[in-house]
């Protein structure tokens, strides 16, 4: 018992306290310390109230960071859950999803990810935005770039950005990390014909864009032939498309018109609302020298309801446009304060940027030129639906899914688990 009389010295080292009395319990027994004779005593706890500290007594509470990091990452590693009856239950995570969080919160630190089973690179990257490690400016481009270089039109195979220029000006890099698109809808962006999106369209890392939507983007003659430049000279670019849609650009005119006679796979063109000239010779020279027939009722292809944001990273995309939006919401306010002033006449009313829908309602005021090919019976269908069409274009995408199938392992960039070994790797 030398430890409770040295606690009973302590305490009495500091009698000018008036701390009250101290209880310790030993051996399942409540003992009260003797300040005055340094003993112990067996006593039954009292009733009354007694002051363990002084009137003046006070405690300032410090947090440290980064020994609350370090707590944090230690509860980290278990599952807490409460019983029926409230009482905390906790339980451990398996030693694969430890694994899978700790890289997740490096991914900008792999260096490759070529060879690596896609079922794990899909829960990695699932983890990983999750954590929003992909909203971040340097690192979240490092570490996207890992994804897209190994997994290509897995991560992302159609992307539709309609109506988001703020997304493309403050993620362009990122979205020109995207690879293996297949589809690509950039409509009432108004990008213009210098933009470095557009540049981008040419290189090889977007030469399986098969479906480009380029409407209201104020392109003219100028953007088509830069555009077009490397499938008429190096027969490279965008080689593979097949349906195009150029519509309500009013200053591409017959010129521009006779760039796009190179895309020799094009199936569905839409030129509506442009600034043709001779539209009956534009109509014959599409028809004679790539084969497209002028349609009298709007075609399917160019319903914007097809083209949707599809891959692993779709919730990538939201998450950046959240982003966009909450930076400017201060200038929402500042509208909402002018519409206010004008209510009450103290400032002149200023007319807004015509929108993409008003484009929309003159294209279809002055006719539609849309084109088809017709040996391709799925792209110039209707918008009514019909069930022979419907079947031949599920027959249609069976095929280019297989076809896909078929290149993706010839390029044996990434293993595929078996269904015993993911099996065995969800059991640790």
């Amino acid at each position: 018992q030398n430890w409770t009389r040295g606690m009973s010295y302590c305490l009495h080292s500091e009698s000018h306290l008036d701390t009250g009395p101290i209880y310790v319990r030993e051996n399942g027994k409540l003992h009260v310390v003797n300040q005055g004779a340094g003993g112990i005593q067996n006593v039954t706890p009292k009733t009354r109230p007694f002051r363990l500290f002084s009137r003046g007594f006070s405690v300032e509470l410090c947090m440290n960071r980064e020994d609350d990091r370090a707590r944090r990452q230690r509860t980290d590693h278990f599952i807490f859950t409460y019983t029926k009856e409230g009482n905390l239950r906790y339980s451990a995570k398996s030693l694969f999803s430890l694994v899978l969080g700790y890289i997740s919160d490096n991914v900008d630190h792999i260096d490759s990810l070529i060879g690596f089973p896609e079922q794990i690179a899909e829960k990695l990257f699932s983890a990983a935005e999750a954590r929003q490690k992909f909203t971040e400016p340097v690192t979240g481009l490092r570490a996207l770039q890992k994804f897209t270089e190994a997994y290509g039109n897995l991560v992302l195979c159609s992307l539709c950005l309609r109506n988001r220029y703020l997304v493309i000006s403050e993620k362009i890099e990122e979205i020109k990390s995207f690879r293996e698109l297949t589809c690509l809808d950039l409509s009432c962006c108004k990008l213009g014909d210098e933009h470095e999106l557009l540049e981008h369209l040419t290189k090889e890392a977007l030469s399986s864009v098969k479906r480009l939507l380029l409407k209201d983007n104020s392109l003219s003659d100028a953007g088509l032939r830069r555009m077009t430049a490397p499938v008429r000279v190096l027969k490279k670019g965008l080689e593979n498309l097949s349906v195009l849609d150029l519509s309500c650009n009013p200053k591409i005119t017959d010129v521009g018109i006779g760039y796009l006679l190179s895309f020799k796979k094009l199936n569905c063109l839409d030129i509506s609302g442009t600034g043709l000239k001779d539209v009956n010779a534009v109509i014959k020279r599409i028809q004679m020298q790539i084969g497209l027939v002028h349609s009298k009722v709007p075609l399917k292809e160019f319903d914007h309801s097809n083209c949707k944001t599809e891959g692993w990273a779709e919730q990538t995309v939201l998450q950046w446009e959240q982003a966009v939006m909450e930076a400017i919401k201060p200038q929402d306010d500042l509208r909402s304060r002018t519409a206010a002033l004008r209510f009450y006449g103290k400032t002149h009313r200023i007319e807004e940027v015509v929108k993409c829908k008003l484009v929309e309602a003159e294209t279809k005021a002055s006719g539609s030129l849309q084109f088809y090919k017709e040996k391709v019976q799925n792209c110039h269908l209707p918008l009514k639906k019909e069930v022979a069409g419907s079947h031949e274009l599920k027959n249609n995408k069976k095929r280019a899914l297989a076809e896909q199938e078929r290149e993706r392992t010839s390029k044996q960039k990434h293993l595929c688990l078996t269904v015993e070994d993911w099996d065995l790797l969800n059991t640790y």
